[in-house]
C-alpha cells in the first residue's frame, strides 16, 4: 500500500516542480474551499491538445474536483509550427506543453507509454502498432493510482472520433472501466495499488459528431463551464483559453470567451446519473471514516480565513492535519494531507528555494548550492535540518526564522557517484515504433522525470513540525527577459556532439565528419575519440586524443570518413573514453520561452548513406514554413541553399536560383507568402522549378498557390510500407538525374504522406499512385505540371520526415524534383555565382 501511496503522491509534486510561485491570497482561499470536496474526474484522449480545457477548468476550479487528464501519447506524431523538432522531440515539447497548460487551468497530467506514430485510420491499426493489452495495461494503472471517480472521454468509441487514437482512447477507458476493478486483470499490478472501481463514465460529446444532441438528449448531461470566478477574476472560458494556447508548436491559440458555455456529456458505463456527475459519489468528508471531525474544521477556517492575515488560521490547519493523520490510509488521506501541508505553506507565506551555481554537473562532482528561506509571517518558525540524499552532504544547521528576515546557506556538496543521468526517461532506453520502453516501472504514467536533486527541510511552526521538499534548480537574469530558470540536470562529463545529422556520400570519396567535444565537468579531462562505423567503412585518424580544462570549453575534432565501395548505409557514432568510462552522449537543448529548457543526451549518431546519387542546378531558393530539415538535405545533396526571407524573395533574386523549395504549411503559416506567390509563379513561367511540399486547406485562397486549379483534401496514406505504383515510368521526374523505382520506396518511416490534392486540373501529371489496406487508390502525392517554360510542383510525400532520416529513396527523388528542367536549360553565365 506504500508504494501506491507515494505513487500517487509523486504526480501533483512533479507538476509543480519548479521555482516557488506565492499564492495571493484569493487563490488560498480557493484552495481551502477545495479542500472540502473529495471527489475526483480523470478525462481521457489520445494527444496533447486532445482535452476539453473548458472542462477541466470548470471541474478543478468552480466543482472543485481532483482533476486529471490522461493522454495515450506525448503527441510525438504531429507537425511543430513553431521549430524543427519533430518526433520524439516534439513529444517532449508537448509534454512541457501540457504541464503548462495545467498549471494554469489546475490539472494533473498522465501519459501511457504509447507512441503517436501519426495519423491512424482505425482502432485497430493503432491497437496493432501499439500493442494493446500493453497500453491497457498502463491505462489501468492509472485508473487505480488515480482512483477516479467519474472518468470522461473526450472521443466516441467508433470511427466518429476522426482518428485511430482517438477511437483507441475511448475503447481501453471503456474497457480498463471494468478492468481496474478485477483482481484477476493485471494482477502485478494488484498487490501494489489494489482495485478500483469508478461510478460512471461519460463522453464528453463533441457537436462536430452529434450535432443533434442537446440539454433533454436522453442520456446526457450538460453543465455550463463559462461561469466567472471572481476569486480567480476570470470566466473558466477565459482561463481555459490561456491553458489551451499553451499548445504552441501546434498553433492552437485561443481567445478568451465569455458568457453560458454549455458542455454535453453522454451516458456510456456504470451507474447513470440525472442531472450531475457526481450523483451517488460521496464528496464530503463523510465519504471517509471519521472524516465526519474534519468537515467542520475545514468549514471554521474557511470563515476564519483573512486575506490581510492568512497565517492566523495555521494553527486550525495544523488541527485538521492532526485529524487526518488519524484516519485510515488511502488515496483521500494522502491528497488531503498533502493539501493541508501545502496550504499551511503559503498561508506563512514561506518561501524556501535551492540554487545552483550551475545548471549541470557530472556525478561525484561538487555544485555549489544556495539555499535562501524566508519566513514571511509572524508565526514563531525554527528550521531543524536540512537533507538531500542525491548529495555527500546532511546538515543539522538550526535557526530561527524571524518575520521576513531571510537567511541564506551556502555549501559546497557533492553529487553521489551512483546517480543517474537526466533527460526524460521514456527516452531512456530504445523502443520500437509504438512504445516506449520504460525499464523503471514506476515511472510509467508520470509526465517526467523526478527531479534529478531533492532538499527535505525539516521545520518546527510552534512546535508542529512540517516538512518541505524542493528541488534544486538554476536561476539567471536574462537583460531582456529577466529572472529565468531551469532544471538542475546530471550529466556525463563530456558531449558529443556531430555537426551533420546525415551524411551522403557521393562517391566512395571521403567526407570531413566533425564531432565537437564538450566538457560539462568542474576538472581537467583527457580522453579518446573515435568513431565506430558501418562495416566496409574506416576513418583516418581512426582515433584522436583531447584535453579539456575545465566546464563548458569546447574543441572540434575532425575525421575523414571513407565509405564503403559500394551503396550501403549504417551508422556512425562517435564514443569517448575517459577514465576508464564509455561516454557516447550528444547534447541537444529544447529552448522555448513558454516551457523550461529541456536536456536530451541522445547517442551521438548520424545517419551515414552511401550513395550513388545525382543531382542538376547548383543554388536552391528555400522557403520556411514549419520548421522542417529540408535545407539540411539539401546542401547534404551538394546544393548551394539560400534560406530566403520575406523580403529577398523578388523577381530579380529568383532569377538567381536554379529551383525554389517552400517548406511544409508554409502558407498556413507565413502570411507574407500571398503577396508575392504571383512573383513565384512567373519565376515557373519564365522557366523556373517550384516544389511546393503540403499545406492544410486553409489560411489562403484556393486558387492562389497554383497556377492551374488545384484542391486539398484530408487524404493520406498513413502505412509507411503500404505499395506505391508509378503512374508516369517515363516522366523526367523520375529519370533524371536519378533512376527512381519502386525499390526506392523501402524503408520510408511512418507515413507515405498527407493532405493530398484529390482534385486537379489536366495540366498536372500524377506521378504515383498509393493508399493504405482497404482503400481506394491515392493519386495526389505528387503532381507535376508544365507551366510556360518551367515546373510547378505539389507534393504532399512526408519528406520532411523521411529527408533527416537518411532514406535513400526520399534522396534520390528529392533530388530529381529541384532538376525538373535543369538538364534543358543552357550553361547559367559565371554572373550567376552568388545570391546575394
Amino acid at each position: 500500500m506504500k508504494k501506491l501511496l507515494w505513487a500517487f503522491l509523486l504526480f501533483p509534486i512533479l507538476l509543480h516542480a519548479q521555482p516557488s510561485q506565492q499564492p495571493g491570497a484569493a487563490q488560498i482561499r480557493l484552495k481551502l474551499k477545495k479542500l472540502n470536496f473529495l471527489g475526483s474526474v480523470l478525462y481521457v484522449a489520445a494527444h496533447p491538445d486532445d482535452e476539453n480545457t473548458k472542462v477541466i477548468t470548470y471541474l478543478a476550479n468552480d466543482r472543485l474536483a481532483t482533476t486529471a487528464y490522461l493522454s495515450l501519447t506525448r503527441g510525438d506524431g504531429g507537425q511543430n509550427l513553431i521549430g524543427a523538432e519533430i518526433g520524439e522531440l516534439l513529444g517532449v515539447i508537448r509534454t512541457q506543453e501540457l504541464l503548462a497548460a495545467r498549471r494554469i487551468d489546475g490539472g494533473q497530467q498522465f501519459f501511457t507509454r504509447a507512441i503517436d506514430f501519426g495519423f491512424s485510420k482505425s482502432a485497430d491499426e493503432a491497437f496493432q502498432v501499439w500493442g494493446k493489452d500493453k497500453v491497457l495495461e498502463d491505462v489501468v494503472k492509472v485508473f487505480r493510482q488515480y482512483q477516479p471517480d467519474v472518468i470522461i472521454t473526450r472521443f466516441p468509441p467508433d470511427e466518429r472520433a476522426g482518428h485511430g487514437h482517438h477511437t483507441a482512447s475511448a475503447v481501453l477507458a471503456g474497457e480498463a472501466f471494468d478492468a481496474a476493478a478485477k483482481a484477476d486483470v493485471f494482477p502485478a499490478q494488484v498487490s501494489e495499488t489494489g482495485t478500483w472501481q469508478a461510478k460512471r463514465l461519460y463522453t464528453n460529446t463533441g457537436r462536430w459528431w452529434n450535432k443533434e444532441i442537446n440539454e433533454n438528449s436522453p442520456g446526457v448531461i450538460s453543465f455550463d463551464v463559462g461561469g466567472y470566478n471572481r476569486l480567480l477574476g476570470k470566466s473558466y472560458s477565459e482561463i481555459s483559453a490561456l491553458s489551451s494556447s499553451q499548445h504552441k508548436s501546434q498553433g492552437w491559440g485561443r481567445r478568451g470567451e465569455r458568457g453560458y458555455q454549455p458542455e454535453f456529456f453522454e451516458f456510456m458505463k456504470g451507474e447513470k446519473a440525472d442531472k450531475d456527475i457526481f450523483e451517488g459519489v460521496a464528496t464530503s468528508w463523510a465519504r471517509v471514516k471519521g472524516g465526519e471531525r474534519i468537515q467542520p474544521l475545514v468549514d471554521k477556517a474557511i470563515r476564519d480565513f483573512r486575506e490581510e492575515d492568512p497565517a492566523a488560521i495555521v494553527p486550525q490547519l495544523f488541527q485538521i492535519r492532526k485529524e487526518i493523520n488519524t484516519l485510515a490510509d488511502g488515496v483521500w488521506k494522502k491528497r488531503k494531507l498533502a493539501e493541508t501541508e501545502q496550504l499551511i505553506q503559503d498561508c506563512l507565506g514561506l518561501f524556501i528555494e535551492v540554487t545552483g551555481s550551475h545548471y549541470q554537473a557530472s556525478p561525484g562532482e561538487q555544485i555549489k548550492t544556495y539555499i535562501e528561506v524566508v519566513n514571511r509571517s509572524s508565526a514563531d518558525i525554527r528550521l531543524l535540518n536540512i537533507q538531500a540524499p542525491a548529495l555527500q552532504w546532511d546538515t543539522v544547521y538550526s535557526a530561527e526564522l524571524a518575520s521576513n528576515k531571510g537567511i541564506q546557506i551556502r555549501s559546497v556538496p557533492s553529487l553521489n557517484t551512483s546517480l543517474s543521468y537526466s533527460g526524460p526517461y521514456w527516452l531512456a532506453e530504445s523502443h520500437d515504433v509504438g512504445l516506449y520502453n520504460v525499464t523503471k516501472k514506476e515511472y510509467i504514467g508520470l509526465p517526467e522525470n523526478p527531479p534529478a536533486v531533492d532538499f527535505t527541510f525539516n521545520i518546527s511552526v510552534a512546535g508542529e513540525p512540517l516538512v518541505i521538499k524542493k528541488p534544486l534548480i538554476y536561476k539567471w537574469v536574462d537583460p531582456v527577459k529577466g529572472e529565468l530558470w531551469r532544471p538542475f540536470e546530471i550529466v556525463p562529463p563530456v558531449f558529443l556532439n556531430q555537426t551533420e545529422k546525415v551524411i551522403i556520400f557521393n562517391s566512395a570519396q571521403p567526407k570531413d565528419l566533425t564531432v565537437v567535444i564538450k566538457s560539462s565537468s568542474e576538472k581537467p579531462l583527457k580522453g579518446v575519440l573515435s568513431l565506430e562505423l558501418p562495416k566496409g567503412w574506416r576513418s583516418e585518424p581512426a582515433s584522436i586524443n583531447f584535453e579539456l580544462a575545465r566546464r563548458d570549453e569546447e574543441q572540434s575534432k575532425t575525421f575523414s570518413v571513407f565509405p564503403s565501395s559500394s551503396e550501403s548505409a549504417g551508422t556512425i557514432t562517435a564514443v569517448a573514453h575517459v577514465n576508464g568510462k564509455k561516454l557516447s552522449q550528444a547534447l541537444q537543448l529544447i529552448s522555448y520561452d513558454h516551457i523550461p529548457v529541456q536536456t536530451l543526451m541522445p547517442k551521438s549518431e548520424v545517419a551515414a548513406v552511401r550513395l550513388d546519387i545525382k543531382k542538376e542546378g547548383r543554388l536552391v531558393g528555400y522557403i520556411r514554413g514549419a520548421g522542417d530539415e529540408v535545407p539540411a538535405a539539401l546542401k547534404n545533396m551538394g546544393y548551394e541553399v539560400w534560406e530566403m526571407k520575406d523580403e529577398e524573395v523578388t523577381p530579380f533574386n529568383l532569377k538567381k536560383t536554379d529551383a525554389v523549395v517552400l517548406g511544409v504549411r508554409a502558407l498556413n503559416t507565413n502570411k507574407r507568402i500571398r503577396y508575392f506567390m504571383d512573383d513565384l509563379l512567373a519565376y515557373v513561367h519564365d522557366g523556373g522549378t517550384l516544389v511546393m511540399q503540403y499545406n492544410i486547406n486553409a489560411d489562403f485562397g484556393k486558387d492562389q498557390f497554383s497556377p492551374f486549379p488545384l484542391k486539398l483534401s484530408r487524404d493520406r496514406v498513413t502505412e509507411e510500407n503500404s505499395a506505391v505504383r508509378i503512374l508516369k515510368p517515363g516522366h523526367d521526374v523520375l529519370n533524371t538525374p536519378n533512376k527512381i523505382t519502386a525499390k526506392d520506396f523501402e524503408g520510408w518511416i511512418q507515413e507515405r504522406g498527407l493532405y493530398f490534392p484529390n482534385q486537379w486540373d489536366p495540366a498536372f501529371e500524377a506521378i504515383l499512385s498509393m493508399n493504405d489496406k482497404g482503400e481506394t487508390p491515392k493519386d495526389g502525392s505528387l503532381l507535376v505540371a508544365k507551366y510556360g517554360q518551367g515546373y510547378y510542383v505539389y507534393t504532399g510525400l512526408s519528406f520532411f520526415r523521411e529527408l533527416p532520416e537518411g532514406v535513400s529513396g526520399a534522396y534520390k527523388l528529392f533530388a530529381n524534383l529541384v532538376s525538373l528542367g535543369q538538364h534543358k536549360k543552357p550553361e547559367s553565365p559565371k554572373a550567376k555565382n552568388k545570391a546575394r
